[in-house]
């Protein structure tokens, strides 16, 4: 048997075997997250939805009654965030599995991101104790203290990492964008910290150029946030008079976009067909940011060549005098 011929023999045996183990071994990893979902289901089936059922021994009927909208999961969401391999007694108290629940149950504490992520190897990359830093010396946490939590901004059932993971700008600035509006343009949410007025976005930013094509192309973040290398996101949120609004912040070379929005963007080639930021080119043209090395040349031999004209002409013109 030539040697070509075992080897290939050899290797189609490997494939035959891991593919014919691949279910099994699929299902294997599977199997802790459809534990937890046959966990969770009992709680879904009440919290999953905006109405939920339950069996009244005192009048001996079903009763159908409307979910407090605060309390509602959406399940499709929470098995797609990163906190999708929890059952939720992991973090509520285990007596929320007996029905009707305890009314002392609401008092129970939160769990904070620290307490699970503090210390934590495995989290290591996140710098969490660095973004909690951050985050105490943000003006949401010196303005409102213990009051304001990381799940003001982040709801646990729903939270996943996007800047990092997300190929797509748009998306990026949509989803970070979404949280901040979640308080400054709902009065209801922004009220459980403050009875001041909400103050109206557009008019606080009047001043902003193009408003819509900010709000849709950079984050709120990327003007309101002091910007850190070794973090994933920025967390420290400076006070309105501290922040940017100097156009040329963004629309030049050394654009702090690229410290920030277009950070965790795939590394490419950024001089690419001579464009400075060629990054952010990719998804917008940015006036200032985005240049052309070559077209710099060009206007420069241009504006050079017209110069020696108009010097060759004049001295011609003298000299025929």
């Amino acid at each position: 048997m030539k040697p070509y011929f075992k080897k290939g023999l050899i290797l189609f045996s490997i494939c035959f075997l891991f593919l014919s183990n691949l279910p099994s071994f699929c299902q294997k990893i599977n199997e802790p997250i459809k534990k937890k979902i046959l966990e969770n289901r009992e709680c879904f089936k009440c919290h999953g939805g905006h109405f939920y059922y339950y069996y009244n021994d005192w009048v001996e009927k079903d009763i159908r009654e409307r979910m407090n909208p605060h309390f509602v999961v959406d399940s499709t969401k929470f098995y797609s965030s990163n906190h999708k391999t929890f059952a939720c007694i992991d973090c509520h108290s285990y007596e929320y599995e007996e029905f009707p629940h305890s009314g002392s149950l609401r008092m129970e504490p939160i769990y904070s991101c620290m307490d699970c992520h503090g210390g934590d190897e495995n989290s290591a990359e996140f710098n969490f104790e660095q973004i909690e830093e951050n985050f105490i010396n943000s003006i949401h946490s010196n303005k409102h203290g213990e009051n304001f939590t990381c799940w003001m901004c982040h709801d646990p059932h729903t939270y996943e990492i996007n800047a990092r993971t997300n190929e797509s700008i748009v998306d990026v600035v949509e989803y970070a964008n979404n949280i901040c509006l979640n308080c400054h343009t709902n009065v209801e949410e922004f009220q459980i910290l403050t009875d001041n007025k909400n103050p109206d976005i557009f008019d606080t930013h009047n001043w902003l150029p193009n408003q819509s094509s900010h709000f849709k192309s950079v984050r709120c973040i990327e003007c309101h946030t002091e910007i850190n290398d070794s973090i994933l996101v920025a967390h420290k949120i400076l006070p309105k008079d501290q922040a940017v609004k100097k156009c040329v912040e963004c629309h030049s070379t050394n654009s702090l976009l690229m410290a920030s929005l277009y950070k965790y963007q795939r590394k490419e080639n950024r001089n690419a067909a001579g464009f400075i930021n060629a990054v952010i080119l990719k998804e917008a043209y940015i006036i200032g940011a985005n240049r052309n090395i070559y077209l710099n040349w060009a206007s420069i031999a241009i504006f050079g060549f017209v110069i020696l004209g108009i010097c060759t002409h004049t001295i011609l013109r003298i000299i025929k005098k």
